[in-house]
Protein backbone atom coordinates (compact mmCIF):
# COMPACT_ATOMS: atom_id res chain seq x y z
CA UNK A 1 0.00 0.00 0.00
CA UNK A 2 1.43 3.55 -1.01
CA UNK A 3 1.82 5.70 1.78
CA UNK A 4 0.98 8.73 -0.49
CA UNK A 5 -2.81 6.96 -0.98
CA UNK A 6 -4.00 7.43 2.78
CA UNK A 7 -3.74 9.77 5.59
CA UNK A 8 -2.86 8.63 9.59
CA UNK A 9 -6.19 8.04 11.52
CA UNK A 10 -5.71 8.66 15.07
CA UNK A 11 -7.62 6.98 17.63
CA UNK A 12 -7.71 8.04 21.10
CA UNK A 13 -8.84 5.73 23.39
CA UNK A 14 -9.95 5.44 27.37
CA UNK A 15 -12.14 8.59 27.42
CA UNK A 16 -14.42 8.61 30.02
CA UNK A 17 -15.91 12.13 29.80
CA UNK A 18 -18.50 13.54 27.26
CA UNK A 19 -16.47 16.60 27.06
CA UNK A 20 -13.60 14.73 26.11
CA UNK A 21 -15.19 12.93 23.52
CA UNK A 22 -16.96 16.04 21.72
CA UNK A 23 -13.38 17.84 22.26
CA UNK A 24 -11.63 15.25 20.13
CA UNK A 25 -14.08 14.86 17.42
CA UNK A 26 -13.71 18.34 17.38
CA UNK A 27 -10.25 18.26 17.00
CA UNK A 28 -9.91 15.69 13.94
CA UNK A 29 -9.89 12.07 16.14
CA UNK A 30 -11.34 9.63 13.80
CA UNK A 31 -12.28 7.45 16.49
CA UNK A 32 -12.90 7.50 20.63
CA UNK A 33 -12.45 4.02 22.53
CA UNK A 34 -14.01 3.17 24.99
CA UNK A 35 -12.68 0.49 27.04
CA UNK A 36 -14.79 -2.26 28.59
CA UNK A 37 -11.11 -4.43 30.04
CA UNK A 38 -11.42 -5.62 33.97
CA UNK A 39 -7.95 -4.89 34.22
CA UNK A 40 -8.07 -1.57 32.91
CA UNK A 41 -8.60 2.06 35.12
CA UNK A 42 -10.39 3.51 32.38
CA UNK A 43 -13.16 1.28 32.51
CA UNK A 44 -16.61 2.79 31.66
CA UNK A 45 -19.70 0.73 32.39
CA UNK A 46 -22.11 0.29 29.15
CA UNK A 47 -24.50 2.81 30.37
CA UNK A 48 -21.82 5.60 30.63
CA UNK A 49 -20.49 4.77 27.13
CA UNK A 50 -23.84 5.39 25.64
CA UNK A 51 -24.18 8.47 27.26
CA UNK A 52 -20.46 9.56 25.84
CA UNK A 53 -21.57 8.29 22.22
CA UNK A 54 -24.07 11.74 22.28
CA UNK A 55 -20.74 13.70 22.31
CA UNK A 56 -19.69 12.07 19.23
CA UNK A 57 -19.83 13.89 16.32
CA UNK A 58 -20.94 12.54 12.83
CA UNK A 59 -18.24 10.55 11.20
CA UNK A 60 -16.48 9.74 14.20
CA UNK A 61 -16.38 6.18 15.26
CA UNK A 62 -16.98 4.80 18.81
CA UNK A 63 -14.88 1.77 19.48
CA UNK A 64 -15.15 -0.73 21.96
CA UNK A 65 -12.32 -2.06 23.63
CA UNK A 66 -12.47 -5.78 25.43
CA UNK A 67 -9.89 -8.18 26.87
CA UNK A 68 -10.92 -11.79 27.45
CA UNK A 69 -14.91 -10.57 28.43
CA UNK A 70 -17.58 -12.76 28.83
CA UNK A 71 -19.72 -13.42 25.94
CA UNK A 72 -22.60 -11.79 27.62
CA UNK A 73 -20.73 -8.45 28.54
CA UNK A 74 -19.98 -8.05 24.63
CA UNK A 75 -23.21 -8.19 23.49
CA UNK A 76 -24.48 -6.27 26.52
CA UNK A 77 -21.65 -3.09 25.23
CA UNK A 78 -22.88 -3.78 21.42
CA UNK A 79 -26.23 -3.40 22.43
CA UNK A 80 -26.22 -0.19 24.40
CA UNK A 81 -23.40 1.72 22.84
CA UNK A 82 -23.64 0.49 19.38
CA UNK A 83 -20.00 0.83 18.42
CA UNK A 84 -18.87 0.47 14.73
CA UNK A 85 -15.46 -1.42 15.50
CA UNK A 86 -14.60 -3.64 18.20
CA UNK A 87 -10.53 -4.00 19.68
CA UNK A 88 -9.55 -7.17 21.43
CA UNK A 89 -6.61 -7.22 23.32
CA UNK A 90 -6.47 -10.90 25.22
CA UNK A 91 -6.65 -14.38 23.70
CA UNK A 92 -9.68 -14.68 21.89
CA UNK A 93 -9.94 -16.01 18.49
CA UNK A 94 -11.12 -15.39 15.23
CA UNK A 95 -14.00 -17.07 15.80
CA UNK A 96 -14.76 -15.27 18.94
CA UNK A 97 -13.94 -11.84 17.50
CA UNK A 98 -16.23 -12.46 14.65
CA UNK A 99 -19.51 -14.07 16.38
CA UNK A 100 -20.45 -10.38 17.38
CA UNK A 101 -21.22 -9.24 13.59
CA UNK A 102 -18.75 -6.43 13.82
CA UNK A 103 -15.66 -5.15 12.15
CA UNK A 104 -12.96 -5.70 14.80
CA UNK A 105 -9.28 -4.86 15.56
CA UNK A 106 -7.02 -7.64 16.97
CA UNK A 107 -4.39 -6.24 19.04
CA UNK A 108 -0.68 -7.74 19.99
CA UNK A 109 1.21 -6.83 23.19
CA UNK A 110 4.97 -6.21 21.63
CA UNK A 111 6.47 -5.27 25.07
CA UNK A 112 7.92 -8.75 25.98
CA UNK A 113 10.54 -10.84 25.17
CA UNK A 114 8.66 -14.01 23.45
CA UNK A 115 8.67 -13.57 19.36
CA UNK A 116 6.15 -11.64 17.39
CA UNK A 117 4.60 -13.67 14.61
CA UNK A 118 5.26 -12.83 11.21
CA UNK A 119 2.66 -11.67 8.91
CA UNK A 120 1.57 -14.42 7.20
CA UNK A 121 1.08 -16.36 10.90
CA UNK A 122 -1.04 -13.50 12.34
CA UNK A 123 -3.49 -13.12 8.79
CA UNK A 124 -3.90 -16.98 9.01
CA UNK A 125 -4.89 -16.77 12.91
CA UNK A 126 -7.46 -13.91 11.83
CA UNK A 127 -8.47 -14.40 8.44
CA UNK A 128 -11.61 -12.01 9.54
CA UNK A 129 -9.82 -9.24 11.30
CA UNK A 130 -10.17 -5.74 9.60
CA UNK A 131 -6.89 -4.98 11.20
CA UNK A 132 -3.84 -5.26 13.82
CA UNK A 133 -3.38 -2.70 16.51
CA UNK A 134 0.57 -3.26 18.12
CA UNK A 135 0.71 -2.41 21.45
CA UNK A 136 3.79 -1.78 24.11
CA UNK A 137 2.51 -4.03 26.68
CA UNK A 138 3.73 -7.32 27.10
CA UNK A 139 1.28 -10.39 26.11
CA UNK A 140 -1.21 -10.96 28.35
CA UNK A 141 -0.56 -7.34 29.88
CA UNK A 142 -3.23 -4.41 30.25
CA UNK A 143 -2.20 -1.25 28.02
CA UNK A 144 -2.77 1.80 28.54
CA UNK A 145 0.04 2.25 30.73
CA UNK A 146 2.20 4.35 28.46
CA UNK A 147 4.62 1.37 27.91
CA UNK A 148 6.39 2.15 24.29
CA UNK A 149 7.97 -0.63 22.61
CA UNK A 150 10.90 -1.33 19.69
CA UNK A 151 8.63 -0.63 16.21
CA UNK A 152 11.15 -2.43 13.99
CA UNK A 153 9.36 -5.83 15.70
CA UNK A 154 6.20 -4.77 13.47
CA UNK A 155 5.89 -7.59 11.32
CA UNK A 156 6.56 -7.18 7.94
CA UNK A 157 4.71 -8.01 4.58
CA UNK A 158 1.47 -7.24 6.27
CA UNK A 159 -1.75 -6.61 4.05
CA UNK A 160 -4.16 -5.50 6.52
CA UNK A 161 -4.09 -1.63 7.91
CA UNK A 162 -2.24 -1.59 11.25
CA UNK A 163 -2.01 0.69 14.26
CA UNK A 164 0.91 1.47 15.99
CA UNK A 165 -0.26 2.34 20.44
CA UNK A 166 2.02 2.23 23.48
CA UNK A 167 3.48 5.56 24.94
CA UNK A 168 2.64 7.77 21.93
CA UNK A 169 2.64 10.92 22.65
CA UNK A 170 3.16 14.61 20.75
CA UNK A 171 7.14 14.48 21.27
CA UNK A 172 7.12 11.00 19.84
CA UNK A 173 4.63 10.42 17.28
CA UNK A 174 6.12 11.79 14.17
CA UNK A 175 8.43 9.62 14.47
CA UNK A 176 6.48 6.52 15.25
CA UNK A 177 4.73 7.35 11.98
CA UNK A 178 7.94 8.36 10.06
CA UNK A 179 9.18 4.51 11.54
CA UNK A 180 6.67 2.56 11.09
CA UNK A 181 4.07 4.14 8.07
CA UNK A 182 0.54 2.89 9.83
CA UNK A 183 -2.91 3.13 8.96
CA UNK A 184 -3.54 4.73 12.39
CA UNK A 185 -2.49 5.74 15.68
CA UNK A 186 -3.72 5.03 19.11
CA UNK A 187 -3.06 7.26 21.94
CA UNK A 188 -4.54 6.96 25.84
CA UNK A 189 -2.05 8.05 28.64
CA UNK A 190 -0.24 10.40 26.05
CA UNK A 191 -2.88 12.50 26.60
CA UNK A 192 -3.76 12.84 29.38
CA UNK A 193 -3.07 14.28 33.12
CA UNK A 194 -4.67 11.44 34.99
CA UNK A 195 -5.73 8.15 33.94
CA UNK A 196 -9.18 8.67 32.18
CA UNK A 197 -9.25 12.23 32.09
CA UNK A 198 -7.85 14.31 28.70
CA UNK A 199 -5.91 17.36 28.53
CA UNK A 200 -7.18 19.46 26.10
CA UNK A 201 -3.55 21.00 24.98
CA UNK A 202 -2.00 17.59 24.80
CA UNK A 203 -5.00 16.06 22.16
CA UNK A 204 -4.71 19.44 19.98
CA UNK A 205 -1.15 19.23 19.72
CA UNK A 206 -0.71 15.10 18.90
CA UNK A 207 -3.15 15.79 16.40
CA UNK A 208 -1.08 18.68 14.92
CA UNK A 209 1.83 16.26 15.02
CA UNK A 210 0.54 13.72 13.14
CA UNK A 211 -0.59 15.82 10.23
CA UNK A 212 2.70 17.33 10.32
CA UNK A 213 4.35 13.43 9.96
CA UNK A 214 1.22 13.02 7.02
CA UNK A 215 2.63 16.12 5.00
CA UNK A 216 6.16 15.38 5.50
CA UNK A 217 6.08 11.85 4.63
CA UNK A 218 3.70 12.86 1.45
CA UNK A 219 6.70 15.50 0.48
CA UNK A 220 9.24 13.00 0.68
CA UNK A 221 7.31 10.76 -1.79
CA UNK A 222 6.33 13.30 -4.23
CA UNK A 223 9.93 14.82 -5.14
CA UNK A 224 8.08 17.11 -7.76
CA UNK A 225 6.17 18.46 -4.41
CA UNK A 226 8.99 18.93 -2.61
CA UNK A 227 10.80 20.96 -4.65
CA UNK A 228 7.85 23.17 -5.21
Amino acid sequence: MSRTLFRTRIKFCGLTRSGDVRLASELGADAIGFVFADKSPRRVQPEEARAMRYALAPLVDAVALFMDNPVDEVREVIKQVRPSLLQFHGSEDDAYCRSFGLPYLKAFGMGGSDPVPDARILHSRYPGASGFLFDGHAAGGAGGAGQGFDWSRIPEALTKPYVVAGGLDADNVFDAIMATLPWGVDVSSGIESAPGIKDGDKMRRFVEEVRRADCHAESEADPDHAAA
